[in-house]
């Protein structure tokens, strides 16, 4: 009779041993961050910047009562560190690679949507405001320019067959548009805009507002780290910063 007993015990011991231990009262949450405007970035003094910079801390130091400690290192090893144990979280998109070794909150704190641009004066430029998904470029005969590196193009727009051109950089991108080498570039208005003014290309290129596809924000947390816990928290904190418009006051100096 005591043997199934102890069997329980046993197997309820090895699963506490599975399960993260709450992180004590005061302990910090370790956010691994590459620095890249106008995300998060710390400046020449060291202070840190940035819209996803004032959101999480709104909502995990403000209103979760957190403390925060962003440690900046290229992008590929911060999501090395939160695999390994070496930092608690990230604010990035879901993916089943990174699903392995994190949990992502469930509340998006950011939606980046991507924007079609074109050329001052396109003959088809009411063809283009009427696309509705990036199946319909395909389907227009329009071409999209981008540059090399851009992992979002590669995995969503070549796909579908549509014609690309490509550029050795970002600025190349508003170069070859302003020129009419392609139809259309796909990217998020906040980081398109700063280029295109320093290239003096506003009057050549037009900003259409048809959005082709968004990729959503969350604040994911490694599975080894004592702040597992704090997700659901974080949810909650996120819809109420919805609800009271701080979300949108934050965004919208960005975005507009």
């Amino acid at each position: 009779m005591k043997l199934p007993t102890v069997i329980k015990s046993l197997v309820l011991c090895l699963c506490m041993g599975m399960v993260a231990i709450p992180a004590p009262a005061g302990e910090p949450l370790h956010i691994a961050y590459p620095d890249f405007p106008p995300f998060h970035w710390r400046d020449g003094q060291g202070r840190m910047h940035g819209f996803f910079y004032e959101i999480i801390s709104e909502a995990v130091e403000q209103r979760l009562g957190v403390p925060i400690v962003w440690e900046a290192a290229p992008w590929a090893r911060c999501q090395a560190h939160v695999k390994n144990g070496l930092a608690d979280a990230m604010l990035t998109v879901p993916t089943r690679k990174r699903a392995e070794y994190s949990l992502a909150c469930q509340e998006p704190f950011y939606i980046k949507r991507m924007q079609a641009f074109t050329y001052s004066g396109h003959p088809r430029l009411a063809e283009i405001q009427a696309l509705r998904e990036l199946a319909d470029i395909r389907e227009a005969g329009l071409s999209v320019i981008t540059y090399n590196e851009n992992g979002w193009n590669k995995a969503h727009v070549e796909p579908l067959g549509i014609t690309v051109q490509t550029a050795n950089s970002l600025q190349s991108v508003w170069r070859m548009l302003a020129l009419k080498r392609g139809d259309l570039v796909i990217e998020w208005p906040p980081a398109a805009r700063p280029d295109i003014r320093a290239l003096g290309l506003e009057q050549d290129i037009v900003q259409t507002g048809v959005v082709l596809g968004s990729m959503s924000f969350h604040l994911l947390i490694g599975k080894q780290s004592a702040h597992i816990g704090l997700l659901t928290g974080f949810d909650d904190a996120i819809r109420a910063m919805h609800t009271d418009g701080t979300l949108d006051r934050i965004i919208e100096r960005v975005e507009h």
